[in-house]
């Protein structure tokens, strides 16, 4: 009988530094920007947990503290609230780190692209399939429906194969983007023929980018090794896949 693998761990690359976000990243992780009553990073691992996963790896780097500090109990403030009767306040407060969540930090030494980053973790993941997010991809259910990866992994229950969640960017922003080519392969799904990492406009296969939720097997890390520096001097994760 084939074994089937649950994904029990999500990689959360979060050491990059947020130049996109100046200057409101200068002084604070783009991942603990607030979008309405919660931080970036909250809303990744929120999603992460709803799919059921419960070891969450943080891959960090200077001036990341704060994220840490996020998921940490709050002793003093928990003490505070407990004392003035805000049982209301205090239940927010220790939600953010469910009791059966784990969480365990690496630090990525330099900036060397997604892929680097995504090795970095990898003594930690071991030999199991697993989750990546990138936080500042802001992803929200639809009405009634399940996040994205909470689909993803259900797909990956059935198909036991690496996963990448794709959407329809602009022709002009291709070069923003890894971008795929390919067949569908049933419903919501396309088989993958072809991937490159930020082509030119006219250069890219399609328009279809691959966002930030992805779902890889174990193998990726010896293909990471194997892989060139690619676009922008860095060890893209993309290119890993497509090896």
């Amino acid at each position: 009988m084939h074994k089937t693998t649950r994904i029990r761990k999500a990689v959360f690359p979060v050491a990059g530094l947020g130049t996109r976000f100046l200057p409101a990243t200068k002084a604070q992780p783009k991942e603990m920007m607030p979008v309405v009553d919660k931080p970036l990073i909250q809303y990744a691992v929120e999603e992460a947990y709803d799919a059921g996963i419960r070891h969450m790896i943080f891959v960090t780097g200077r001036n990341k503290r704060a994220i840490e500090d996020h998921f940490d109990t709050a002793y003093e403030l928990e003490s505070e609230l407990q004392a003035a009767g805000k049982q209301d306040l205090l239940d927010l407060a220790r939600s953010v780190q469910p009791g059966d969540m784990d969480f365990s930090y690496v630090r990525q030494p330099r900036m060397m692209g997604l892929g680097h980053a995504v090795l970095c973790a990898e003594h930690i993941v071991g030999d199991e399939p697993f989750a990546v997010l990138l936080a500042d991809d802001l992803m929200t259910a639809p009405q009634g429906g399940q996040q994205v990866l909470t689909q993803m992994v259900d797909v990956f229950d059935r198909l036991q194969t690496t996963l990448l969640a794709v959407q329809e960017v602009p022709l002009e922003h291709t070069r923003r983007y890894g971008i795929i080519a390919g067949e569908p392969a049933g419903e919501r799904l396309i088989k993958v023929s072809k991937m490159v990492e930020k082509p030119k406009p006219e250069q890219a296969p399609s328009r279809m980018g691959v966002a930030g939720r992805y779902i890889l097997t174990p193998g990726i890390f010896e293909r990471i090794r194997c892989q060139p520096r690619g676009a922008g001097g860095e060890i893209q994760l993309t290119d890993g896949i497509a090896g």
